[in-house]
């Protein structure tokens, strides 16, 4: 009787331990997800901002853009205007702390002045 008493609380022991071990795996699951959730929240806004920053940038005219030729930086990006040929504008946004990787692209047309 002594016995099985000793075999039955080993057993209530590995089956609270494997508890103890699958609940540490959730949780690490549901904190990875979460961490995951967050970067993708901020890389949604950085790119709604970039965008904005693109649109904005490419409503300018002709003359303003020859004035902005070269990299500039705005806030946290930096934006590239490139004439490509006359009258031909190449806008790129790339973030500061991404030397060198364009996040967005645009080509504009302004027509050469008559």
């Amino acid at each position: 009787m002594r016995r099985e008493r000793g075999v039955a609380l080993l057993e209530v022991l590995a089956a609270v331990a494997i508890l103890g071990v699958a609940g540490l795996a959730l949780v690490e699951l549901v904190a990875g997800g979460t961490r995951a959730v967050a970067v993708a929240r901020d890389r949604e806004r950085e790119l709604a901002d970039e965008e904005r920053l693109l649109t904005a940038w490419s409503l300018l005219k002709r003359e303003e853009l020859d004035q902005r030729i070269g990299e500039r930086r705005v806030g946290p990006y930096v934006v590239r205007v490139q004439r490509q040929e006359r009258g031909l504008y190449r806008l790129a946004v790339e973030r500061s702390a991404a030397p060198g990787v364009e996040e967005l692209v645009t080509v504009v047309w302004r027509g050469v002045a008559k």
